[in-house]
This record gives C-alpha cells, sequence and structure tokens, in this order.
C-alpha cells in the first residue's frame, strides 16, 4: 500500500469513528505500527486530524468541546489536546544519579510539548526488552534508554539494533553492532582529568584513584585519569577498586587498602568515585586519627552530597540534567526531522572547589 494510500484510508477511519488507535488500525490495513505513525504525524502536521498518545481523532469543530478519547488510552493518563510526541524513558531502578537525569528530560518535554513514560527496568536483558516492548505497544514515538549497567553489551548491541523507533542511549556508551542509535552522556574521561589537573596544580605529583568495580563509568574515569597523569608528567599513583553490592563487605574492611596506605604516607591525594564513598572513606580515616586534606587530599566524582560532608569535598559534577534534557531534545528533532544525521554528544563535567583539597579558590578548569 503506498503512502497516500494508507493516509487517506487513515483519514477515512478518522471520519467513521470519530478517533482510531494506531495498533488496531495497524492490524486492520496490514501495516506496521511505526508506519502508521509516521503517517498519523505527518497528517497531523498539516492540520487534518489531531494526534494523540496512541491515536488520532478527528478536529473537533468546536475548541472548546471536548473530543473523547478511545476506551483504549487509560484514564489514568490523560492525553493533552496539544502533545507532539511520546517518548519513553528506561531507566535502572534505585540511585539518586538517574533522578537528576529524569528532571533533566521533564525540563525539556515540558518545554517542548512532549509526553514522556517512564519505566522502569529490571537486571536482565529479558526485563528490559519487556519494559521497551511494553513502551511500544502503548505507542511511544521514540525512546530515551538508561539501561542497567549490568547487561552485557554484546547482546544488548544486537538488541537495539532491531528497535523499530528511533532511539537515544542516556549516559551509556552502545558497541558499532547497536544500529541507528543516537548518544548523550557525561565526558566521564574529562572529568576524572579535571581532579588530576587540579591536585596537580596543588603540589600532589602522585594521584590514587579509587572508583566502583560496578559502575559503568569506572572504566572512563580510569581512562581520564590514566591520560592526565600521562600528559601532566605525575608519577603513576595507585588505582582501587572497591565492590559496594551483593556480598561488599562493611567499609573500613573495603577501603582497608586506602586506609593504610594513607597511613603509611603513601598516599598524599586521591580522586573518589563517589560521593558516598567519598564520605564514607572520611570518615573511616578520622577514626584512625587521620585528617582531610591535611593527610589525604581529596576530590569526589557526582557531586550530589558532597557539600554536606563534614569536611565539605571538592567534587567533580557531571551535568545530569543536562543530559536529559539534551537527549530529550534530539529524540524530538529526530522525530521533526528523520533526515538530521545521527548525533553523538559528549557533555563536560565542571569542578566545584570546596575545602577537601586545602584550596579555598577555584581551579582553572
Amino acid at each position: 500500500m503506498l503512502a497516500d494510500e494508507r493516509r487517506e484510508a487513515i483519514l477515512r477511519a478518522v471520519e467513521r469513528q470519530g478517533s482510531i488507535t494506531v495498533k488496531a488500525l495497524a492490524e486492520e490495513m496490514g501495516v506496521s505500527a511505526v508506519t502508521l505513525r509516521q503517517d498519523v504525524r505527518e497528517l497531523a502536521g498539516r492540520g487534518l486530524l489531531t494526534r494523540v498518545h496512541g491515536g488520532a481523532r478527528a478536529l473537533a469543530p468546536d475548541a472548546a468541546a471536548p473530543t473523547q478519547v478511545p476506551a483504549e488510552f487509560p484514564a489514568s493518563a490523560p492525553v493533552p489536546a496539544a502533545e507532539k510526541y511520546a517518548v519513553g524513558l528506561v531507566v535502572p531502578p534505585g540511585g539518586y544519579y538517574y533522578a537528576e537525569v529524569i528532571r533533566g528530560v521533564q525540563k525539556a518535554a515540558r518545554a517542548l510539548g512532549v509526553r514522556v513514560v517512564l519505566a522502569v527496568s529490571g537486571e536482565s536483558l529479558a526485563e528490559n526488552r519487556e519494559q521497551v516492548r511494553q513502551l511500544m505497544a502503548d505507542g511511544v514515538n521514540s525512546l530515551l534508554l538508561m539501561l542497567h549497567p549490568g547487561l552485557r553489551l554484546d547482546e544488548t548491541d544486537e538488541w537495539l539494533s532491531t528497535l523499530e523507533v528511533p532511539a537515544v542511549l542516556v549516559e551509556r556508551r552502545a558497541g558499532i553492532r547497536a544500529g541507528r542509535l543516537e548518544q548523550v552522556a557525561s565526558d566521564h574521561a574529562y572529568g576524572a582529568a579535571l581532579a588530576v589537573r587540579h591536585l596537580a596544580s596543588l603540589g600532589y605529583d602522585q594521584v590514587a584513584l579509587v572508583a566502583r568495580v560496578e559502575s559503568p563509568n569506572t572504566a572512563l574515569l580510569s581512562v581520564g585519569y590514566a591520560d592526565a597523569v600521562k600528559a601532566m608528567g605525575l608519577r603513576p599513583g595507585p588505582e582501587y577498586r572497591v565492590v559496594t553490592n551483593g556480598d561488599a563487605a562493611p567499609a573500613d574492611a573495603r577501603f582497608d587498602e586506602v586506609v593504610r596506605a594513607v597511613e603509611a604516607g603513601e598516599v598524599r591525594a586521591a580522586l573518589v568515585h563517589n560521593d558516598i564513598d567519598a564520605i564514607a572513606l572520611v570518615g573511616i580515616l578520622r577514626a584512625r586519627g587521620l585528617r582531610v586534606p591535611e593527610d589525604l587530599a581529596l576530590v569526589t566524582y557526582d557531586d550530589e552530597v558532597a557539600e554536606m560532608s563534614e569536611v565539605p569535598l571538592t567534587a567533580v559534577a557531571p551535568p545530569k540534567q543536562a543530559v536529559g534534557s539534551w537527549a530529550l531534545d534530539l529524540a524530538v528533532r529526530r522525530l521533526s526531522d528523520p533526515a538530521t544525521p545521527l548525533a553523538e554528544i559528549l557533555l563536560r563535567p565542571e569542578l566545584r572547589v570546596r575545602a577537601s583539597c586545602g584550596a579555598d579558590r577555584r581551579a582553572d578548569a
């Protein structure tokens, strides 16, 4: 069926029924729901019908008179008449990091007239696939995916390459087999280098890195850290990996190797990922009679609660809300103009100087 024939059929169905759902009409016409959504979007742009979440309805003869929404749309989620697109957002459970990204998505969505449908995924690829399947069945036009960090890259890329709607990876990086994905993320390697530069500017010629084993950002932090150490001619410092989930040991045991190195004077400066671990380390050092910044100059990576530490912590702050806003903007650009070149955007973190490095001035970032 040609595009003009499909669109004429859509208009006839809307005129006959008053409103249609994409899913039902696609089955009736024997075409994909993705193709039909694009047709509905085109017809709505020409002012021939009103596009709503999951379908379309006839133009109201009187703007003040409400148009009945089909029974298939859930009553608990009314669709604004002015809604332009519906975008699905998949995030892992828990963690304050994701909340800030979600706020960025919400802010951009309000400005652009977009409805965001949030789904919380589980730890397995099957659970992530099911969440996406449900979102697509509900008629979302695009996806923002902040997938669980524990997923295997090869299996995930293979699945991502089969998605039928435009998708943006958020604070995640995909491999070359992932298909036509766009990506928005914080430049964590750059952020780690900021911390090393700051500590070097204060006279430290060796910096340690303390990072979580399970974090998807640890590998990027390690790369940026190593590059900065080499570029500035510093002595390579030790890298410590701590486990904070599953069968993780108590905090004192997790950081025992780091604390012993500070006690021995072998480590005088460190970048610690993340705020919670950095604050825990400050407390452990204090219990051992060691002080920050006198015995250890410390920069944390996150800046969610760094300022609330007993010693306010100098922190590298990824632009989490901006990541969310850029991701939503990319999705809308793709929907508005499918021919737009695919984008991969890295946003740079900033350094916020406080007391934990012994400096009260803002470093030159």
